[in-house]
């Protein structure tokens, strides 16, 4: 390391983690209410399990995890910005060791004696060179420390990115699962919704024939048919989307990978969810320790701008030979050499090294002002999230108690359709409305299992107790979990 001298420019300080005790105002939830036979435990200070996606208990989604980590060309760009960061540091680190060239020459020249007032006639003759030299520079006030500790921060700022991108990613793959999923039972319960209504418009045609009904009726059920029928195309491309985007998370064309037929019915929702205390939280979200790691940049920075208004100090020298002739090369005659030292200082510089200082400065104050956004915005996420599942519990007790009163009155209606006191079309009246309840069941249910998803997200997903997720995972995801890098 160059000669030790102070460093100028602040020293770094991490940022101190907020003194708040939950994430919301009122005191944070440790259990959602009761939903279809299920809660949600928060278990307060918990340790969130680095693979989080398989409390959901489906193997399927296991697998297609393992396929993203191992193919998603955004976490392999993510993974080779780790490694340009890393390579940048190491060659960064070569300034505080002295810099050794070497150099042979070999020329042919003429020297002309007029040139020093001579008669004599020009002569020819053969030039052989071969010195080494060797310089050192002084890092008298720290500004190659500083730009060293610049680059060691922006190999923080790559793997933290890199840990929020696989986080990103296995949460998108979750999330669009449970939405292919849901589509499909959307599609079930609708084609079962069309196959009723066109049996409702050809009672009422009946009706109609037999002068029992009014031709309004029949255009009324065609028109709700229709509708229902338009639906359908609008699901089915839903459903196509999120196949094809699981494809490209994958790493894949969507015409060279099937995506699994996950029903929503298997996937399983997480209860015991642990969260971690706020204080844990900015020493765990990815993006929290990138805009830490950004502060910390923008600290060494000012620290370089600082040094540039100061003098710097360099040592060097050479030694080497020189003759006409290469067998007297090595010969004492033509040994040359040199030592100095040099001390340059800015004088006048326009005012531009005094302004550089004070953008350096200003840079500073803004990456401390993001670092306190990205806090911010992460506490409110996790906070959304938790009141989110408490609602989500809410409104699906609301859905399940409202299929259960229609799955009743339908139940009633066949009753008294089979003791002759309803009509067949009360009958399929009763079993539309049964399809609407459960389709309003089915998307609150999604909602529910995406809701705890984002959830695991907020916390940051605890990249660093991710174990290896299946044969052949990147060598991202290898060494991240088991913190080589």
């Amino acid at each position: 390391m160059g000669v030790a001298g102070c460093a100028v420019g602040p020293d770094f300080v991490a940022p101190s983690a907020p003194s708040v005790a939950g994430y919301t105002a009122a005191t944070d939830p440790h259990e959602t209410a009761v939903a279809d036979g299920q809660s949600q435990r928060f278990v307060a200070t918990g340790d969130t399990p680095g693979q989080w996606w398989q409390l959901f208990g489906s193997t399927q989604l296991d697998d297609v995890v393992a396929q993203a980590v191992v193919g998603n060309p955004t976490l392999q760009s993510a993974e080779a910005s780790l490694r340009q960061s890393q390579a940048s540091l190491r060659a960064g680190q070569g300034v505080f060791l002295p810099q050794l060239n070497g150099s042979a020459d070999v020329s042919r020249q003429q020297y002309s004696p007029a040139k020093n007032g001579e008669t004599l006639p020009p002569s020819i003759f053969n030039l052989f060179t071969l010195s080494a030299s060797v310089s050192y520079a002084l890092d008298v006030f720290g500004g190659e420390r500083r730009t060293v500790e610049g680059l060691r921060a922006a190999v923080d700022v790559q793997r933290d990115t890199l840990n929020a991108t696989y986080i990103t990613l296995t949460a998108n793959v979750a999330n669009t699962l449970v939405a292919a999923a849901a589509y499909r039972a959307e599609i079930d319960v609708t084609s079962d919704m069309i196959a009723t209504m066109r049996e409702q418009v050809r009672v009422a045609e009946i009706q109609y024939q037999t002068g029992t009904g009014p031709y309004t009726a029949i255009l009324d059920l065609r028109g709700q048919l229709s509708a229902t029928e338009a639906d359908m195309p609008t699901i089915r491309q839903r459903l196509d989307q999120a196949n094809d985007l699981l494809a490209s998370l994958t790493g894949h064309v969507p015409a060279e990978w099937s995506a699994p037929q996950t029903k929503l019915a298997e996937l399983n929702l997480p209860t015991d969810i642990p969260v971690s205390l706020p204080s844990e939280l900015v020493a765990r979200r990815p993006d929290i320790l990138a805009a830490e790691a950004q502060l910390h940049i923008a600290s060494a920075n000012l620290g370089v701008a600082t040094a540039a208004m100061l003098p710097s100090i360099s040592l060097s020298g050479s030694y080497g030979a020189q003759s006409t002739s290469a067998n007297n090369l090595f010969k004492s005659s033509g040994t040359v050499w040199d030592i100095g030292a040099g001390l340059s200082a800015p004088l006048f510089e326009g005012g531009t090294l005094w302004f550089q200082r004070k953008a350096a400065v200003a840079a500073y104050e803004q990456s401390q002002a993001q670092y306190r956004q990205t806090v911010l915005s992460a506490f409110a996420q996790v906070a959304d999230s938790l009141r989110a599942l408490q609602h989500d519990a809410e409104a699906i007790n609301a859905q399940t108690q409202r299929l259960g009163a229609v799955r009743e009155s339908g139940h009633l209606v066949e009753v008294n359709y089979a003791a002759g006191m309803a009509s067949y079309t009360q009958v399929l009246l009763a079993d539309i409305q049964g399809q609407q309840a459960e389709l309003a069941y089915l998307e609150t249910k999604a909602q529910r299992l995406q809701d705890t998803i984002a959830l695991f997200v907020a916390l940051g997903g605890n990249w660093e107790k991710a174990a290896t997720v299946g044969e052949g995972v990147s060598r991202a995801a290898g060494k991240l979990a088991n913190g080589r890098y």
